[in-house]
């Protein structure tokens, strides 16, 4: 498969959530919710795989984008499975998915009741035992200590962006509180002197840890 073919075929899917799908993490019979989805970029594979994937984002312009991808895949998609609202409010009711993914949205958390809201609506919906992927800036590599506290969790990264952190103390409050089990070694990819994004792949209420 060429290079033209193979974007076609992933569009610009986070690579981390990529290494997922072909880990076999996920199947057709889950119903996958993209909790942030924006444009659709990690649904364009999903739909065309025939995925049972759903979407939310608080931008009415990018829900219509990604109406319009579903539909120009595959034109008899229900493109109602996308809509129009905030994290922290989702539109679905308790245990509605088997999976959820939340990529690179939780940083944008206004302060920790904020990001507690969205986390929380993010585990009303999802099924026990079933799938958490996560992706945002975190305070491990040291980031913590280099970066500049605002209020609230908010801090001031060295690359001049402002982001809710996950540390070490609220990843721990959050397994402790959604009895939440991780399925890989959690991992942050250090921006050398500038920023790190973590991966976490999750499990809700299993008895058991999960590493592999």
């Amino acid at each position: 498969m060429n290079i033209q073919a193979l974007n076609q075929l992933l569009g610009n899917i986070d690579i981390y959530l990529l290494d997922q799908i072909l880990k076999g993490r996920f199947d057709q019979e889950m119903k996958i919710l993209d909790a942030g989805c924006g444009e659709g970029r990690n649904l364009i594979y999903l739909i065309k795989e025939g995925y049972q994937a759903f979407g939310v984002d608080q931008n009415p312009t990018a829900i219509q984008m990604t109406r319009t991808y579903a539909k120009t895949i595959k034109p008899k998609y229900d493109v109602f499975r996308f809509q129009v609202a905030q994290v922290e409010d989702l539109p679905f009711h308790k245990g509605a998915f088997e999976a959820v993914i939340s990529s690179a949205v939780l940083h944008f958390a206004q302060n920790k009741p904020h990001f507690f809201k969205q986390f929380d609506e993010m585990m009303r919906v999802l099924q026990p035992e079933g799938i958490l992927f996560l992706r945002m800036t975190t305070g491990f590599g040291g980031m913590q200590e280099r970066a500049i506290e605002k209020e609230g969790g908010v801090y001031v990264l060295p690359d001049g962006s402002q982001r809710f952190l996950m540390t070490k103390s609220i990843l721990e409050q959050l397994e402790e509180e959604y009895n939440l089990h991780h399925l890989e070694q959690p991992k942050s990819v250090l921006v050398h002197d500038q920023r790190a994004m973590g991966v976490f792949v999750m499990q809700k209420g299993t008895k058991t840890n999960q590493m592999t």
